[in-house]
C-alpha cells in the first residue's frame, strides 16, 4: 500500500514540476508578440520626438507601459478615438479583445518578479474631473487588463490637487518617486498617470568595495562628481568605429533581459547618435556584439524623470483623444464629456552594485589580462531589452546624473 502511495506521490511531484516548467517557458500569444514588437517601434519614435526638445535632459520611458496607456485609451474610447490607438501600434488586424488581453499578457510577462528577479513597481491611475461618473464596465476592465485605478480630482485648489497626485505616486513607489509634476496646465480633461520604480539586478554584481568618486562630463565645460562602480567580466561588446560609438550589453540577473549602453567615443551632445537610433539599427548593433573581456565603469544611478507624453503621442497620430471637440470617451463616462488632457509618465530608476554572486573563476582566464575599456563618464543612451518577448522595457538617456559641480572651465 505504502509503495502505491509513494508512486502516486512521485507522479504528483512530476506533474507539478512539469506544470511549473511549462509555465516558466510559456510562449507569448501571437497578438502579444505583435504588440511587443510594435511597442518597441513606438518607443523609438517617441524617444526621437522627445530628444529634439531643447529643455529635456535625462529621458526614461517604458514603451510597454506607454502601449498599455494607449490600450486604456482604446478601452475607454469609441470610433476614431479608439481606432487611432491601433494605427499608432500598427495593430489594425488585432481584434479589440486581443489588443487588451495581449497588452496585459505582455506587461505581466515582463514585470513578473518571480521569473524576472527585478524590482519593477508599476502603478497606473486615471484621474477624471469631479463631475465625471465612471462606467462600471470600464472600471472593471481597466483594472483587469491594465491594473489601473480611478480617481476624481477637483482643481479648484490647484496646489492641493497637484500635491494629491504627487502623494499617490510617492506612496505607490515606496517613496522612490516623490514628484510627477509641479503643475497641471489643462485641468478640464482626463489624465493618465504612470508611476514606476525600476531597479535592475545584474547577472553578476559589481565589486561593492570598488566604488569611488569620479568626474562625469555633462559637457566639455561642465563636470559633476558621481559615484562610479567598477568590474571586469565577459560582456557583449561592439566598437562601432565608423559611427564613433561603443555598444555594451550586460545581462540582468534572470538572463531574460539585458541592459544596453550606447556611448559616443568622445564627449558630445547625443543628437548625432539619436538620429540613427531605430529598432533596425539597434538590431544591427545587437547582431555585431561579441562576448569580450571588458573593464566596465558605470556611474551608480538614482534618477527621477517625468514626462507629459500627451503632445508627443498627438504627433504620432493620437489626435482625436487629445482634442476636446472630437474626443469620444463615452465608454469611460457614458457620454462625450471627456478628452485626454495629460499623460504623465514618471519613473524612478536606480542601478548600483547589486546582483548575483560574482563568478570569481573567470579571473584566472588569460583573456581577462587585456580587457577593452567601457568608461561611462559622459552622456550615454541606455535600453533594457527583453530577449524573451523582444520588447524594449526602457529606453532613455543619462545626460546629467545627480552630483556636485566639479569644475566650470571656459
Amino acid at each position: 500500500m505504502w509503495m502505491a502511495n509513494l508512486v502516486t506521490l512521485a507522479l504528483i511531484v512530476n506533474a507539478v514540476s512539469a506544470a511549473t516548467s511549462a509555465s516558466a517557458d510559456k510562449v507569448l500569444s501571437n497578438h502579444a508578440t505583435i504588440l511587443a514588437d510594435n511597442s518597441a517601434n513606438l518607443g523609438f519614435a517617441l524617444y526621437q520626438n522627445m530628444a529634439k526638445e531643447k529643455n529635456v535632459e535625462n529621458i526614461a520611458i517604458s514603451p510597454v507601459v506607454v502601449a498599455s496607456s494607449l490600450g486604456l485609451v482604446a478601452l475607454g474610447g469609441k470610433a476614431a478615438t479608439a481606432s487611432q490607438v491601433k494605427t499608432i501600434l500598427k495593430a489594425a488586424k488585432v481584434k479589440d479583445d486581443q489588443l487588451h488581453s495581449g497588452l496585459s499578457e505582455l506587461l505581466n510577462e515582463v514585470s513578473d518578479p518571480k521569473t524576472r528577479n527585478v524590482t519593477w513597481k508599476i502603478s497606473n491611475r486615471l484621474y477624471g474631473p469631479s463631475s465625471v461618473t465612471f462606467v462600471d464596465n470600464f472600471v472593471k476592465n481597466s483594472k483587469k487588463h491594465y491594473n489601473c485605478d480611478h480617481s476624481k480630482i477637483s482643481f479648484k485648489d490647484k496646489k492641493s490637487a497637484v500635491n494629491s497626485i504627487n502623494e499617490w505616486a510617492a506612496k505607490s513607489t515606496d517613496g522612490k518617486l516623490p514628484e510627477v509634476t509641479k503643475d497641471v496646465e489643462k485641468t478640464d480633461g482626463a489624465m493618465i498617470v504612470n508611476a514606476m520604480f525600476f531597479k535592475p539586478h545584474w547577472d553578476q554584481q559589481f565589486h561593492h568595495q570598488m566604488v569611488d568618486k569620479r568626474g562625469f562630463m555633462v559637457s566639455r565645460s561642465y563636470t559633476v562628481s558621481v559615484e562610479m562602480m567598477h568590474r571586469t567580466g565577459f560582456y557583449g561588446y561592439f566598437d562601432d568605429t565608423a559611427n564613433k560609438l561603443t555598444v555594451l550589453s550586460m545581462p540582468l540577473s534572470h538572463k531574460k533581459s539585458s541592459m544596453l549602453f550606447i556611448m559616443p567615443h568622445q564627449v558630445e551632445p547625443l543628437d548625432r547618435l539619436e538620429k540613427m537610433l531605430t529598432k533596425k539599427q539597434l538590431d544591427t548593433w545587437l547582431g555585431k556584439l561579441k562576448e569580450t573581456p571588458v573593464a566596465v565603469s558605470l556611474p551608480k544611478v538614482s534618477m527621477e524623470v517625468s514626462h507629459n507624453l500627451q503632445k508627443y503621442l498627438a504627433k504620432l497620430g493620437l489626435t482625436e483623444a487629445v482634442d476636446k471637440s472630437k474626443a469620444d470617451f463615452s465608454n469611460i463616462s457614458g457620454k462625450k464629456d471627456l478628452y485626454l488632457s495629460s499623460v504623465f509618465h514618471a519613473s524612478a530608476l536606480e542601478w548600483d552594485t547589486e546582483g548575483n554572486e560574482m563568478d570569481t573563476s573567470i579571473y584566472t582566464s588569460e583573456k581577462l589580462r587585456s580587457p577593452k575599456l567601457f568608461y561611462a563618464d559622459h552622456p550615454f543612451i541606455f535600453l533594457v531589452k527583453d530577449q524573451k518577448t523582444n520588447s524594449v522595457l526602457f529606453i532613455g538617456r543619462m545626460v546629467r546624473p545627480k552630483g556636485e559641480k566639479m569644475r566650470d572651465e571656459l
